[in-house]
């Protein structure tokens, strides 16, 4: 990256020497909803030089309550296009590539042929999120995946474990049977809340591709599930 003036107050904190690291990092973000647009903005913001953002679905009234690029004045735009212009508006030098895409097991093995320094997995549906979640550890990449977000309150319960390790996560739950018949059984860093959720909040969905049910979900948490993905990854990148 050129000018790195604005990042002053991270160098404070990291040093140049990981500032120079993120600014030669490439991460790839799945998911550009609730937790994975904010995953996006708050990694952008920490001065990643190259991102890879994928999502393939557009804006819908039901998504102003939580999702970044959601506004009343663009439902029907593409996320993907919504998140490019301002990760560019926040850093011109970033080295942005947009894949406008929805999630499928072809695709996934595509995308990850090119290598990446940090995988940030925050996709809402189940077959999906499987594939990359297969596909990057099969590969030996490093990456964090995000658990649900949907049916909870408390931000402070937030957690980063192995999945092996989460509880009280429906959606958690199914990941996990499912690597397992996949015989992966640990391995893959996660971040879940282990609050009861409220299963009142809970409707069945009839239109979505891959998504039989969804919990209700409130502003924050789904935010504050993207700083903490985004934190992984950052903390991760520079620990090397």
């Amino acid at each position: 990256m050129n000018d790195t003036a604005w990042l002053s107050r991270s160098e404070l904190l990291i040093g140049k020497e990981n500032i120079d690291k993120l600014g030669k990092a490439h991460v790839l973000l799945v998911g550009m909803g609730g937790v994975g647009s904010f995953a996006a903005e708050f990694i952008c913001r920490a001065g990643v030089g190259e991102m890879t953002i994928v999502d393939g679905d557009v804006v819908d009234p039901s998504n102003r309550n939580r999702q970044l690029p959601a506004l009343a004045t663009n439902h029907g735009e593409y996320k993907a296009d919504i998140m490019a212009e301002r990760l560019q508006s926040i850093s011109p030098e970033l080295k942005l590539h947009v894949i406008k895409e929805f999630v499928t097991p072809t695709m996934v093995e595509e995308v990850l042929q090119q290598p990446f320094d940090y995988i940030v997995e925050a996709i809402d549906s189940i077959q999906p999120k499987l594939s990359f979640i297969k596909a990057a550890w099969n590969k030996k990449v490093r990456f964090v995946s995000s658990m649900g977000a949907g049916g909870k309150l408390d931000p402070t319960q937030l957690q980063v474990v192995d999945i092996s390790k989460t509880y009280n996560c429906p959606f958690a739950q199914q990941v996990r049977k499912m690597l397992k018949a996949e015989k992966i059984y640990k391995g893959v860093k996660v971040v879940f809340s282990p609050e009861e959720p409220i299963k009142e909040s809970l409707m069945m969905t009839t239109n979505t591709p891959y998504k039989k049910s969804a919990y209700g979900t409130i502003s924050y948490l789904p935010a504050t599930f993207g700083a903490v993905v985004a934190s992984v990854a950052i903390r991760d990148i520079i620990s090397v």
